[in-house]
């Protein structure tokens, strides 16, 4: 039981599921800076550059919302889970960069999590 005043315990699943989406959203933030350095098909590169930017930002959304267990925090899991998958599918157009293949691994590892927890009552 909590006392007045103070947040109940965060569970494991939340913990794991917050630490996916920060490991997410640093993955994203290190491939942006690396597709800017390669060059390459400009429109391929604003679809992939768009995707780490939406993914990026609702990652590290999702991970404010569960910190402070936000009642929307279900919501912005949901959410989450859509913005992974499309940058996950982003970076898995661009075969052969290292980069990419552990950033959309990153993407789906989180976009799994934040589905369990937009099916979980927070």
């Amino acid at each position: 039981m909590t006392q007045p005043g103070t947040m109940p315990a965060m569970s494991k699943e939340m913990r794991d599921c917050l630490d996916a989406c920060m490991a997410c959203h640093n993955m994203c933030e290190e491939t942006m800076n690396s597709c800017m350095q390669m060059g390459g098909q400009a429109q391929m590169q604003g679809l992939v550059m768009r995707a780490l930017i939406d993914c990026s930002e609702t990652t590290r959304m999702c991970a404010d919302m569960m910190m402070r267990r936000s009642p929307m925090a279900a919501e912005m899991c949901a959410l989450c889970a859509r913005a992974c998958d499309l940058c996950a599918e982003a970076c898995m157009s661009v075969p052969g960069d290292q980069q990419m293949m552990r950033c959309a691994e990153a993407c789906r590892r989180c976009a799994d999590m934040c589905r369990a927890m937009a099916g979980a009552t927070m």
